[in-house]
């Protein structure tokens, strides 16, 4: 059993990594680089500040990182606002329904500022008790300071926690903070193996992840199939 749930954000509640993975390609071709899969996997799991100074290295054309982040995070609120990142499907009742049984965190690689504007935007912040960035810690992932940062906000040993990842890097990062790590793989973004191999249960289904979070948590047996969400 588990006392509390932490959720990774993009490609866990909302489908979004492609949009990162658009604006950094932008933002590189506008300098007259070609970025690449490689460069995206590389950056993937990083907080804003490391992907940022990558980012600017990378395209080698005098921007400052501050300076690349803002132009970066400016196009997510952008795409945010014109309906681009939606939430996935099932990713609501999975929000509610497990905040009702427990409290709920949030430990995400995104920037404060998309963390925050993307759960107002879906009306499901109030559900969460604490939420962390990866910006807001020494280190992003793999490492695991974003997830033991989340535990410790909801003031839950890191070890009484259920952790919900898509990535290969988000999923060591939750492995290494040593909660119990649930796999929704990225089917845009398939994790390595040996990142999947920590999680005790994975599934691309929200509404199975649902009940394998329920399942796990206090006052209650898993929902049966049919029964309301």
């Amino acid at each position: 059993m588990a006392d509390a749930v932490v959720f990774d954000m993009d490609g866990v509640l909302v489908e979004s990594e492609h949009l990162w993975e658009r604006l950094w390609t932008a933002f590189a071709a506008e300098r007259g680089k070609q970025w690449g899969p490689e460069q995206t996997k590389s950056c993937q799991g990083m907080s804003a500040p490391e992907w940022a100074a990558f980012l600017t290295e990378f395209a080698g054309a005098g921007d400052s990182a501050p300076d690349t982040e803002r132009t970066v995070v400016d196009g997510m609120i952008q795409a945010l606002e014109d309906g681009e990142i939606e939430l996935l499907t099932g990713a609501r009742a999975m929000i509610a329904d497990t905040a009702a049984r427990g409290p709920i965190a949030l430990a995400s690689s995104a920037p404060r500022r998309v963390i925050d504007a993307v759960l107002a935007h879906h009306g499901v912040d109030h559900h969460f008790e604490a939420t962390v960035s990866s910006a807001e810690v020494p280190r992003g992932k793999p490492s695991p300071d974003v997830y033991l940062a989340a535990a410790g906000k909801l003031g839950v040993p890191a070890a009484d926690c259920l952790a919900v990842e898509d990535s290969s890097n988000g999923l060591r990062a939750a492995a290494a903070a040593g909660m119990t790590v649930v796999a929704i793989p990225n089917p845009g973004y398939p994790p390595a193996e040996d990142a999947l191999a920590g999680a005790v249960h994975a599934s691309s289904d929200h509404d199975d992840v649902r009940r394998f979070l329920l399942s796990r948590l206090p006052e209650g047996s898993p929902l049966q199939e049919g029964d309301p969400a």
